[in-house]
C-alpha cells in the first residue's frame, strides 16, 4: 500500500513538472513574440532626425542642380553677347557706308559724261578727287566692290534684272553687263550688284 502511494506522488511530481515546464515555454514564446512586436514597431517607426536630414539633403541636391543651371546659363549670356558686340564692331557703320553708296552712284555718273571746255573739265577734275577720296574712305572701312564683269553670276552677291542669249563669249549664268556696282561690308553683301546674265 505504500508503494502504490509512493508510485501515484512520483507520477503527481512529474505531472506537475511538465506542466511546470509547459507554462514556462508558453510564458517564453509569449516573451519572445512580444519582444519581436516591439522590435518591429521601432523599425517602422521612422525617425524625426533621420527624415529631416534626407528632405535637407534632397533640398541641398536641388539647390545644387539650379545653381549649376544658373551659372551655365550666365555662361551662354556672354558668349551670345560677346558674339553680339563682335557682329557689332565687325559691322560698325554699315548704316553710313549704305547711304553714302547712291553718292558715290552720282559721281560716276558726273565722271561718265563729256566735258567739252576747259571748266567743265575742271569740275570733272574736282568730281575725280571727291570720287576717289570716298573710295579711298570706304575701303579703308572694308567696303569693296562686288566682282561682277564676266564672274559665275552668285545670287548672294549679284541682282539679275536682265537675260540675255548664250553666246562664244559669255558661256551659261556668267555676268554679262553691270548695270550698277555692287558692294561688300568686308565679308557681309551691302548691296548686290545689278547685273545682266547670261542664260
Amino acid at each position: 500500500m505504500a508503494k502504490k502511494s509512493t508510485h501515484t506522488a512520483s507520477t503527481d511530481s512529474q505531472t506537475s513538472t511538465a506542466d511546470s515546464k509547459a507554462t514556462s515555454t508558453a510564458s517564453e514564446a509569449t516573451q519572445a513574440a512580444t519582444s519581436a512586436a516591439e522590435q518591429s514597431e521601432e523599425t517602422t517607426q521612422v525617425d524625426p532626425q533621420a527624415q529631416q536630414i534626407a528632405d535637407l539633403k534632397a533640398q541641398l541636391d536641388e539647390k545644387d542642380d539650379q545653381l549649376l543651371r544658373a551659372q551655365a546659363e550666365i555662361v551662354n549670356m556672354q558668349n551670345r553677347n560677346k558674339k553680339e558686340q563682335a557682329a557689332l564692331l565687325k559691322y560698325d557703320g554699315q548704316a553710313l557706308a549704305k547711304d553714302v553708296l547712291p553718292v558715290l552712284d552720282n559721281l560716276e555718273r558726273a565722271l561718265a559724261t563729256q566735258a567739252d571746255d576747259e571748266a567743265a573739265q575742271q569740275l570733272k577734275k574736282g568730281v575725280e578727287m571727291v570720287y576717289g577720296h570716298l573710295q579711298d574712305a570706304l575701303k579703308k572701312h572694308g567696303v569693296t566692290e562686288v566682282a561682277a564683269a564676266g564672274e559665275k553670276f552668285d545670287p548672294n552677291i549679284h541682282q539679275a534684272v536682265q537675260t540675255v542669249p548664250v553666246d562664244d563669249d559669255h558661256p551659261a549664268d556668267t555676268v554679262v553687263q553691270v548695270l550698277q556696282r555692287g558692294y561688300l561690308l568686308k565679308d557681309r553683301t551691302l548691296r548686290p550688284a545689278m547685273v545682266v546674265v547670261a542664260q
